[in-house]
């Protein structure tokens, strides 16, 4: 709107200006050709500049939401590098309980993310846990500002057997330690869990 008014603002022709302003004030000197010139440009330019910084503002609201194919493609990706991965659990807490509800939850929405590809917003994403709390198994639901669709990640952790290692600073059989190794079974879907 701004832009379509300067654009008109630079077409009035320079004998109108003039009259307009002896009328205003009758003892002002008469302005040259060369300062209407000089307005008609600066008052183009300000008017382009209106529609690029309005493009801009556009662009900027856009990568700020995600749309459906963006979060589809996201959660696909991130469910491709969840399943199948692994992490060591404590060694004197064999049977703890995974954190769905924290840590992993946290992991499942940084994964969305980096999987969204160069258009999608680095933020927006929430991985909110549903279903029973269980020690091996979750159900997240998905959603991303901007985006209508929501998925559901379903999670399982299978114990899978142990590592052995090395405690630093010890030595001998008192240094070997096992870590129980934990894999994570990772599905998804459209739609709600």
């Amino acid at each position: 709107m701004l832009a379509a008014v300067l654009v008109l603002m630079a077409c009035i022709k320079a004998d109108r200006v003039r009259s307009w302003r002896e009328s205003v004030n009758p003892s002002a000197p008469d302005l040259p050709d060369g300062a209407f010139v000089a307005g008609r440009i600066i008052l183009v330019v300000m008017a382009v500049t209106c529609v690029v910084v309005g493009f801009q503002g556009l662009a900027v609201q856009d990568n700020g939401e995600w749309s459906d194919d963006e979060l589809t493609s996201a959660v696909k990706g991130a469910t491709r590098s969840l399943d199948g991965s692994f992490n060591y659990g404590d060694p004197l807490e064999e049977d703890a309980p995974a954190d769905f509800d924290g840590e992993y939850a946290r992991k499942v929405e940084q994964e969305v993310v980096e999987h969204g590809g160069g258009d999608a917003p680095q933020l927006g994403v929430d991985a909110t846990s549903v279903g029973p709390a269980v020690s091996d198994q979750a159900q997240y639901r998905i959603t991303a500002n901007g985006a209508d669709t929501a998925f559901c990640m379903d999670v399982k952790r299978t114990h899978d057997g142990y590592i052995e290692t090395v405690a630093p600073g010890l030595s001998g059989d008192a240094a070997a330690v096992k870590l129980p190794r934990y894999t994570f079974t990772v599905s998804s879907r459209s739609g709600d869990c």
